[in-house]
């Protein structure tokens, strides 16, 4: 049996990253039940805290992803580590620092913090991806990535809900940012920006990536080259479909903890707990989706393979979501939570293997772009939910996510995913 490959130790750390930015994202949703009546918080200023981290993320996914290109995955990842952690301080710190107006400000500020730290994240991910994984396994292991935010997704709703109730929100928010200190020194000291730079790498594993496309690290990355990406229709039409299809992605991810505690009646723990199921299967999705969009890709065609998962599963979430806000028992909406919210994650991988594919000599800034627009669709749904979910109709919460849901898999048919560049 030969030696394990590099690539799966950059993998594993890329995945940890994804862990911990997801312990430090959630944390604010579980934790706003407490900071409500603690610091006299209205859930309409929670919905201003929580876009405020969306506003700024969606702004700095192209900076990110362009300094990623510029600086290397390996500085970039340790500079998003590092802010991540002061932005988590300054949130638990804000009470001790800041009362009345002065507090929620200063609270807002943390969250744009974080916003920003992360907001290359996941782009830089998808270039380290492009660069160590073959072509073919683009999809599989950008779905298996989202996994990795998944599950940090299902540890926070536990993990913070039983941190606040034994030592206060503040206390859970500090202590799920640890994980990405110790990340960034594995980081730094195991990684390379690209393989041929790594001193363990065989020449097994080269040649494994020898069928990727071509990729200049000596091409300037100038102002025109980065419009040319931006600008292109295909990668539009894709960030479009993904902006309509990502209401749903924020509407579960930030406010089914509240939705179960508010319009189910469900108690702080037992919501902690039965809210993190969601994400358990939007994790299985993802992961399998990634898998079945190359495997659709490889059988089809490049054009025809990619456009069938999400005709499919995208009108199956819509039915789901709508099954959630009709059925009477709590366990069977959230069984049919649970499996919306499946189908809507089957296509993860697939949107960001397609825009990679779109554009292999930036795939940073392309995947930057595609989650730009998906993180608009949570801003403007963000928006909404809070102004409906004020005023208790949550009915019209889950009913815009079906309109949502079948919108974006109808853009499908506009998207021509075989124009990619692949040389």
């Amino acid at each position: 049996m030969g030696s394990p490959r590099v690539r799966s130790q950059v993998f594993v750390l890329i995945f940890g990253f994804a862990v911990a930015s997801y312990l430090q994202r959630q944390g604010i949703g579980i934790a706003a039940e407490r900071m409500m009546p603690e610091l006299g918080l209205t859930q309409v200023q929670v919905g201003w805290l929580m876009n405020a981290f969306l506003i700024a993320y969606a702004i700095c996914q192209v900076p990110g992803a362009l300094a990623g290109q510029r600086f290397g995955a390996r500085r970039t990842l340790c500079a998003i580590g590092v802010l991540s952690v002061i932005a988590s301080i300054a949130t638990a710190a804000a009470p001790a620092i800041a009362t009345g107006t002065f507090l929620f400000t200063t609270l807002v500020i943390a969250r744009a913090l974080l916003g920003v730290a992360h907001g290359g994240l996941f782009p830089v991910e998808a270039g380290t991806i492009r660069h160590w994984y073959p072509y073919a396994r683009w999809s599989s292991m950008l779905g298996l990535l989202v996994t990795g935010l998944w599950t940090g997704a299902t540890l926070a709703s536990p993990l913070v809900a039983a941190l606040m109730q034994a030592w206060g929100w503040q206390a859970a928010i500090l202590l799920t940012s640890v994980p990405s200190l110790l990340l960034v020194v594995a980081w730094w000291v195991i990684v390379r920006d690209f393989p041929e730079q790594h001193p363990r790498i065989q020449p097994a594993e080269l040649a494994e990536l020898s069928g990727n496309p071509a990729y200049d690290t000596t091409a300037p990355l100038t102002i025109r080259r980065v419009l040319h990406v931006l600008g292109d229709p295909q990668i539009l039409g894709l960030t479009l479909s993904y902006l309509v299809m990502n209401y749903v992605f924020y509407l579960v991810t930030f406010w089914s903890f509240l939705y179960l505690v508010q319009d189910r009646k469900l108690s702080v723990l037992e919501s902690g707990w039965l809210g993190a199921l969601p994400f358990v299967v939007a994790g299985i999705a993802a992961a399998t989706g990634g898998r079945i969009a190359d495997g659709l890709r490889e059988r089809f065609g490049e054009r025809v393979g990619p456009r069938i998962l999400p005709l499919v599963t995208l009108p199956l979430a819509a039915g789901f979501l709508y099954l959630t806000v009709s059925i009477e028992g709590a366990y069977l909406a959230i069984a049919a939570l649970c499996l919306g919210f499946a189908c809507v994650e089957l296509n993860e991988g697939n949107y960001w293997g397609v825009a990679m594919r779109l554009a292999p000599s930036d795939s940073m800034a392309a995947t930057a772009a595609l989650n730009t627009g998906g993180n608009l669709g949570g801003v403007i749904g963000t928006f909404i939910v809070a102004a409906l979910s004020a005023d208790g109709r949550w009915d019209l919460v889950f009913t815009t996510g079906v309109v949502t849901s079948i919108v974006a898999a109808l853009l499908w048919l506009t998207i021509d995913p075989g124009r990619g560049e692949r040389k």
